[in-house]
C-alpha cells in the first residue's frame, strides 16, 4: 500500500585505464551543498546531515531520526540507506528493512525474524521511498519471497540496497545483496549462506520491483561472499563499481565496466587503508572539481567510523582518514552506520534546516 511519510518524526594504484574525459554531474552548476543519509544502530532509523563544503558534516534534527525506522519498515527498523537524485529531480531512497535488535526491543520472539535457521540478519525486504522536496515521502514495503516466490521463496536475506538511473532501459534499476538458501553453481559449489549482488528494475511511480532479480557480477571467487555494492558513472561513460569482499580483512574492491549491470572487470587491490575490516562504499563528486570520494563504513572499530579516499582518475586513490582524524569533520554526531552522499542546492539546504529547526 502507498503512503505518505511526513518527517515530523522524533524521529594504491590500479592498472586500469586513466579517465581523461571531463565530467559535470546534470545540474552540478546549480550545486551548492551535501546531504548524507546514514542510520543508527540505537534507534534503526534515518538520519540526515548536511554540509556547505563535503568536509565537515552536521546532522539535522539534533542527531535524531528524521524518519523513525519503525514507521516504514515490516520489521519496524531500517539499516543501509541509500539515497539518489534522479533525472526527473526526485529523491530516491532505498533501505534495508531489518531490526537486528527485534528481540531485545520486544519485537519478535526470536534473534531474528525467522530464527538462526536462514543465517545473521535474515530478512527478506526492502522499502522504497521517493519524495520531490526531501520532506514529504512516499515509502512501499517490498517483500522479495512474495513477489518472486518460485526463485526467492527461500530467500536468506536482501541487504543494502541502492538505486541509479538506466538510460537505455529508461528505468530506475534497484540492486543490492541477497542471499540464496541451498543454491549450488555449476561445478557442484555450495553457495548455502554466501551473498551475491543482484539487480532488478522498479515501476515508474518506484512502489515495486517489476523484474526478477539477476545477478550483477559474478565475482572472480565464488567461495568468497560479496556485498554492498555502489555504481557511480563516470566521466568517460563508463561505471565504477566499489563493493565489498568479505576476504581478510573484507575491504573495499573496485569492478569497472561499460554496461550500468553487465561486463564488469573486477580488480585485486583493495582501495581502502583499513587494517581491520570495512563495508558499505559510498562514492560522491566534489562540487566544481574532478574529484571523486569513495567513503565506507569502518565496522572492525569502536566507535564505528567512516573512512574516506579521494580520487581524481578512478586510479589513484589518496586517504583521507577517517571522520574527526583528518579533514573529513562531523559537528554533532559520532558512529554513523552505512551513509550516502548526494549534491544539494542552496534551497533545498534551507528548506531541511528550517524544517529541522537547524
Amino acid at each position: 500500500m502507498n503512503k505518505i511519510i511526513y518527517s515530523l518524526f522524533a524521529v594504491a594504484a590500479l592498472s586500469i585505464p586513466p579517465v581523461t574525459a571531463q565530467t559535470v554531474t546534470p545540474g552540478e552548476e546549480g550545486m551548492a551543498a551535501y546531504l548524507m543519509t546514514y542510520f543508527s544502530d540505537s534507534d534503526h532509523s534515518l538520519h540526515f546531515a548536511v554540509s556547505d563544503d563535503g568536509y565537515t558534516f552536521t546532522a539535522l534534527n539534533d542527531n535524531k531520526p528524521v524518519i523513525s525506522g519503525d514507521s516504514i519498515a515490516e520489521q519496524r527498523g531500517i539499516r543501509d540507506p541509500h539515497i539518489y537524485r534522479g533525472p526527473d529531480n526526485r529523491f530516491y531512497l532505498v533501505l534495508t528493512d531489518l531490526h537486528i535488535f527485534g528481540k531485545e526491543n520486544g519485537l519478535r520472539d526470536t534473534r531474528w525474524e525467522r530464527g538462526d535457521e536462514y543465517g545473521w540478519g535474515n530478512n527478506r525486504g526492502i522499502v522504497l521511498m521517493r519524495s520531490d522536496d526531501l520532506i514529504n515521502w512516499t515509502h512501499n514495503e517490498v517483500r522479495l519471497d512474495k513477489l518472486f516466490p518460485e526463485e526467492y521463496s527461500e530467500i536468506g536475506c536482501a541487504w543494502a540496497p541502492e538505486t541509479i538511473y538506466d538510460p537505455k532501459e529508461d528505468k530506475m534499476m534497484v540492486y543490492f545483496t541477497i542471499r540464496k538458501r541451498g543454491e549450488k553453481l555449476p561445478g557442484g559449489i555450495d553457495t548455502d549462506k554466501k551473498t551475491r549482488l543482484f539487480y532488478s528494475y522498479a515501476d515508474a511511480d518506484f512502489t515495486t520491483l517489476v523484474t526478477k532479480p539477476e545477478l550483477l557480477f559474478a565475482y572472480t571467487d565464488s567461495t568468497i561472499q560479496v556485498l554492498d555494492a555502489n555504481i557511480c558513472p563516470m566521466p568517460d561513460g563508463r561505471f565504477f563499481t566499489t563493493f565489498v569482499a568479505q576476504e581478510n580483512p573484507a575491504g573495499i574492491k573496485i569492478a569497472i565496466s561499460d554496461n550500468i549491470n553487465s561486463g564488469h572487470t573486477i580488480f585485486p587491490d583493495q582501495i581502502d587503508t583499513e587494517k581491520g575490516s570495512c563495508e558499505a562504499p559510498n562514492t560522491w563528486k566534489r562540487i566544481g572539481e574532478d574529484k571523486w570520494v569513495i567513503m565506507y563504513d569502518i565496522f572492525s572499530i569502536k566507535p564505528h567510523n567512516f573512512g574516506f579516499v579521494e580520487t581524481s582518475d578512478f586510479v589513484h586513490f589518496t586517504p583521507l582518514g577517517r571522520f574527526n582524524e583528518g579533514p573529513m569533520k562531523t559537528t554533532n554526531f559520532q558512529s554513523p552506520k552505512h551513509g550516502a552522499v548526494i549534491q544539494i542546492t542552496t534551497e533545498e539546504k534551507k528548506r531541511l534546516e528550517n524544517h529541522w529547526k537547524l
